[in-house]
């Protein structure tokens, strides 16, 4: 990793660095020119953050900030010619921040020596757009400061936390109108989400998960399904795609998907309130309730912000024996945060959250009729999830800024299944609990300038306690079978670096060294000190990535990258056994084009190719009674292309459209039971896409209308790998539409989602011991109307 004194030590001898230097020294003053030249300027009054990007995309000057307040701050309106200097002397004139100006021409944000200064409005500002930009202007995701056109790699920025008919998605519902993401759907808190493909499995075991799932820094997951955390009061959701082995370490073999949440504001009072009902056609009615509070407590210095809410999705499926709308979900949750700002540059965040679910039965129905199923006994499920984080941060003008972050995620669920042999008068249940412990720690230094180099470096330890414990018998009566546990630990140091080898390329070189180990024990045997010595792995996993600015507003990049998980002890084939697996890894390369949208109109688009390696893949199966195993089922080539547009051709008017296009085959023992053509990566279609138009009518006037239409269409894909899983899902479209109304700070929404009220099966699985019947469907919801109504002040 470089140091600050890289280019010091730098010396003729060297000959490539000298060239370097040169290149660097010739482009800083044209850099620095770029903000002293007079350009035209059109921002409509907005958001502080969208007024900055705006500027930023308009200018061509790089504009960095992390700090978060600046969604909560009110821009004035701006219009004429002048510099980069004016026109930012303008928008934070009263607004709490300043600009720090370097001498390659670059600016970064940050907040204002601590002073009582009146709001650039009287009154507090409504909550932002929907559709407003989001409000970091760099990737976060990446750990530096980087505008996402230098970024050297695919990223998605998800918009819209929300679910098509308008109430608030868990990550897993964003697949449903993102291509790039793949889900499980056997309900809230037990699904798996993939990234590009990136697919093990359709079953939750003890593997590591493909998608690694952060909030605010601090890993939420290390194995088993997403905890299906509902997204409220969230400031961005990034998605990093492809292994994210050097900045994220074991797991995140097919991606990172970032969330952050919005921040509690120092300096003024803000709430939210929201609710809505929804109705189901042939099923039952559902609701959600949320509010937001934020407090500043101490001049400035203290605030704390809370998020409370709650959600009942309404039952669809029917089961003659126990009535009507059997599969009801309801959650529970919140979030509170405080954050501290000791002294210049310092900042404290702790924050906490937790989450429950209970299903009253399983998500699905049997093919003979799309919405029924018979059981004898009720298939419950309950997730309880809670987290909580510690993260210090110190920010220096110069760019320099040290980050530790502290992390904890406890997660339990536990499911039931009718195990009830057929034909069979006495019943029988299969209960499964997964208690999982999650305890991390990283600290990290990292310097960057817009437009100049930039360097990261840090210490990761994580600590994974996974505990998978079954039973099997009579209700009432059950005898624990074998299970697992999972003890893993692991310690890397990362680093990397951007240089700016030419005035428009730059380059990114970047590893990490881990070293884990993962020990077991068969968790029926309830014996002390009886853990198996497992697999110690060390590794390092390499990134190169190059960025080429063609236009001030398009970039080309290329980028290589690995990553692997951790093997570990699980259940393996026949009764009573367990076994070690061994690790995974995967190897991809991708190139890929990007075009930001400059001004409040335009086209901004990426594309990109990819192409993967993955060795050894580790899955979670099920053998034809219904029993778990863990295997290293094979290897995979993967090809993708994707592409995404951001069209707003006129004010008001926004168009998007997304799509990928995979390839896979594996090949191995499991693999080779299936036909040639279904030897493929579970949940991952060969083809999905998504559009979508929304039109708002800005007039300026106390009532501001807006309408949308979304489509969406899945392609097919297989349960799994292998003859007993070679069952087809997928294979749909689905059409939705909204409409509101935003009234001073009342906001009235009507969301209607599969308007064709399609009824296609979106996941072939639901209870383990029906799949050799193969006739296990989960039907996508009716057609559906949400009515909302939501205020802010």
């Amino acid at each position: 990793m470089a140091k600050a004194g890289f280019w010091r030590s730098a010396t003729p001898q060297r000959p490539e660095l000298l060239r370097a230097l040169i290149l660097v020294a010739v482009c800083l003053p044209a850099a620095a020119q770029a903000r002293d030249r007079v350009i035209a300027v059109t921002i409509p009054a907005t958001t502080l953050d969208a007024a900055l990007l705006t500027l930023a995309r308009t200018s061509g000057v790089e504009i960095a900030s992390t700090e978060s307040g600046l969604r909560a701050v009110r821009s004035r309106p701006l219009r004429g010619t002048m510099t980069v200097a004016a026109a930012l002397d303008t928008l934070l004139a009263g607004s709490g921040y300043r600009a720090i100006a370097f001498a390659h021409g670059g600016y970064r944000i940050v907040a204002a020596p601590r002073k009582r200064l009146p709001p650039p409005h009287p009154r507090a500002a409504p909550p932002p757009r929907a559709e407003a930009a989001p409000a970091d202007i760099i990737v976060t995701a990446s750990k530096q400061r980087v505008p996402l056109l230098r970024y050297p790699g695919s990223l998605t920025l998800i918009g819209k936390a929300t679910q098509a008919n308008g109430s608030a998605a868990a990550i897993s519902d964003l697949a449903a109108a993102d291509p790039i993401l793949q889900s499980t759907q056997l309900g809230a808190g037990r699904n798996k989400v993939f990234i590009r493909g990136i697919a093990d499995s359709s079953f939750n075991g003890t593997t590591q998960s493909t998608a690694s799932v952060y909030l605010d820094d601090v890993q939420l997951n290390a194995s088993g399904p997403d905890p299906g955390l509902r997204l409220y009061d969230m400031q961005a959701i990034e998605v990093m795609e492809g292994p994210q082995g050097t900045l994220y370490g074991a797991g995140a073999i097919g991606g990172v998907l970032r969330l952050t949440s919005n921040a509690p504001v120092l300096d003024r009072v803000a709430a939210a309130a929201g609710g809505g009902v929804t109705a189901t056609q042939g099923g039952a009615a559902g609701f959600d309730l949320s509010g937001m509070l934020n407090l500043p407590l101490l001049d400035e210095r203290l605030a704390l912000r809370g998020v409370a809410y709650g959600v009942r999705d309404g039952g669809y499926i029917d089961d003659p024996v126990r009535g009507r709308a059997v599969n009801r979900v309801d959650t529970i949750g919140g979030r509170v945060a405080l954050r501290v700002q000791p002294g210049p540059g310092w900042r404290i965040d702790v924050s906490g959250a937790g989450q429950r679910i209970e299903a009253a039965d399983g998500q699905y129905a049997e093919t003979r009729d799309s919405y029924r199923r018979s059981s004898r006994l009720a298939q419950p499920y309950r997730n309880r999830f809670l987290f909580g984080r510690v993260v210090v941060s110190k920010d220096w003008d110069s760019g320099l800024r040290l980050v530790s972050a502290t992390g904890v995620a406890d997660y339990h669920t536990r499911e039931l299944f009718d195990a009830t042999p057929r034909g069979s008068s006495r019943p029988a249940i299969y209960t499964v609990d997964n208690d999982k412990l999650l305890l991390s720690q990283e600290l990290r230094l990292s310097r960057s300038i817009p437009g100049g180099p930039s360097w990261l470096a840090g210490v990761t330890l994580v600590s994974d306690n996974s505990v998978l414990s079954r039973a099997l018998g009579g209700p009432g009566n059950p005898m624990d079978i074998v299970g697992v546990t999972n003890v893993t630990r692991a310690a890397s140091a990362f680093g990397e670096t951007t240089l700016a080898v030419a005035p428009a390329l730059s380059m990114t070189v970047g590893g990490r060294f881990t070293s884990a180990r993962v020990d077991g024990e068969p968790s029926a045997t309830r014996r002390p000190n009886a853990y198996i010595k497992g697999r110690s792995t060390q590794r390092i996993d390499p990134t190169l990535a190059l960025s080429y600015r063609l236009a001030p507003d398009v970039a080309l990049f290329a980028r290589y990258q690995t990553g692997f998980r951790t093997g570990g002890l699980a259940v393996a084939q026949g009764i009573g056994r367990v076994a070690n697996f061994a690790p995974d890894s995967i190897a991809v390369g991708e190139v890929g084009l990007r075009r930001v949208r400059s001004g409040t109109t335009g086209l901004g688009l990426s594309v990109s190719a990819a192409t993967a390696r993955w060795r050894g893949i580790q899955a979670d199966l099920l053998n034809r009674r219904g029993q778990p195993f863990t295997t290293n089922l094979g290897d995979a080539n993967i090809q993708t292309l994707e592409a995404a547009i951001d069209w707003v051709p006129v004010v008001g008017l926004s168009v998007a459209a997304s799509a990928l296009y995979t390839y896979n085959r594996v090949r191995g023992p499991v693999a080779d039971q299936s036909r040639e053509d279904n030897r493929r990566l579970p949940e991952t279609p060969p083809f999905a896409g998504h559009a979508a138009v929304d039109y708002g009518w800005e007039s300026g006037q106390p009532v501001e209308p807006r309408v949308g239409v979304t489509f969406d269409y899945i392609g097919r894909s297989v349960l799994g790998t292998g003859d007993l899983l070679d069952v087809s899902q997928g294979r749909y479209v689905t059409l939705g539409a909204s409409a509101g109304l935003r009234w001073r700070r009342v906001d009235v929404t009507l969301g209607l989602d599969n308007v064709t009220n399609a009824a296609a099966n979106r996941f072939a699985f639901g209870n383990p011991f029906g799949l050799a019947a193969r006739n296990q469907v989960t039907p996508l919801r009716p057609r559906n109307a949400r009515l909302g109504v939501s205020v802010a002040w």
